[in-house]
Order: C-alpha cells, then structure tokens, then sequence
C-alpha cells in the first residue's frame, strides 16, 4: 500500500472525500497515513483525528523561508515514509526545491478548469468569484500534478460544473465541490496509486 500525506489549511472538505473514498474502498492500493496542516486550528484535523489519522501542524511562519519550510517538510515526509502528497485546500506556496524534490509525486485540486482562473492570486472563493465576474457558463475543477509553477502541472482529471443565473461565489463554490472535487480528487489518488498515470511532457495518459 502506498502512503498518503494530505496537506491542508482549512475546512477540509476535500480530506474528507478522501476519507469516505477509503472507507468505501475506493483507494486502490493507497493509504491516508498522514494529515499535515499549515494552520493549528484548522478543522480538518479534527477530520484527520476522527478518521483515526496521525495528524502533524507544520506552520510556515515559524522558519526563516520558504526553502527551510520545504526542507522540514520534504524531512517529515521522508521520516513517515510517504509516497504520494495530495495538497487539499493547502494555501502556502511550496518552494521550487521541495517542488523538484517531489516532481510526480505530488497533486493538487484547484477549482477551475485550468488554465481558466488559475496562478498565484486564484484560489478560495476569489476563483469562483472570478468566474462569475466574467461570466463563464461553465466552470469546474481540475486535479494536476504540482511543479514549480502554481497551477502549471501537468493536468491528470477535469470536471466541468455548470453556472446558475443567480448564482454567488459560496453557491457556486459548494457546486463545483460536490459534483467535481470531491469525486475527482479521490479517482486521481487512485489511479496514482495503481500505477496508472504516466507522464509525457505536459501531457498526463491513464494506463487502462
């Protein structure tokens, strides 16, 4: 079985789909091992504690810079023997070393069809109200591998999600999640684990 490292800042939402996804056996091949968070109080470790899941807080703002905190980082996941790390809400930018470190081993969800609203300033509800600023008819989600480039990675799954008239960020927000996130997210780990994505350039094929 591999191991599983998910890194998280908040709520948690996307952990949890991960969590019912292992419940349900839907991990093929993969075990959440470990939960590490950026932030003491997020509420996604207490998901982590509920789901019997050791959890770790490693906070950005007690290193020097942003290389000291991927070099803890990079040192922790080594000790727990991690093979695959799934960012989940995880809002510190992690330095181009640990990025290199751990190229094509680690992924991340974003909530937009990238490259549709998607950088440094993209992410939380700024996405979605983005999105319906412009006025786009449809959005979604995207899983794709993490390089050095936020949101550049080579893309493994995207779902789209349609936009209401009437819509607000938070409505839009919780769509986007429960018909693409949380159903993306779990399949991409899987695959991940089974062996089944391979890498070619910016393209990302799945082994059938």
């Amino acid at each position: 079985m591999l191991k599983i490292a998910v890194m998280v800042s908040g709520g948690g939402t996307n952990l949890q789909a991960l969590i019912d996804a292992e419940r349900r056996g839907e991990l093929k091949n993969g075990e959440l091992s470990a939960v590490i968070s950026s932030n003491a109080d997020a509420y996604a470790l207490e998901r982590a504690n509920r789901a019997f899941i050791p959890s770790y807080v490693l906070r950005r703002r007690d290193f020097d810079s942003t290389d000291a905190y991927g070099d803890a980082l990079a040192e922790m996941l080594g000790q727990l023997d991690i093979g695959l790390v799934v960012l989940a809400g995880f809002m510190t930018v992690l330095s181009p070393d640990f990025c290199r470190r751990f190229e094509g081993r680690i992924i991340n969800i974003h909530p937009s069809l990238i490259p549709s609203f998607c950088g440094p300033s993209f992410y939380g509800l700024h996405v979605h109200e983005a999105a319906l600023a412009k006025g786009v008819k449809v959005t979604g989600a995207t899983v794709h591998f993490v390089s050095e480039v936020v949101d550049g990675g080579a893309i493994i799954l995207q779902k789209a999600v349609e936009v209401r008239e009437g819509d607000t960020p938070e409505v839009l927000q919780k769509r986007v999640m429960q018909e693409a996130e949380w159903k993306l997210l779990p399949r991409a780990v899987s695959l991940f684990c089974e062996g089944r994505l391979k890498i070619e350039g910016e393209k990302v094929h799945i082994i059938e």
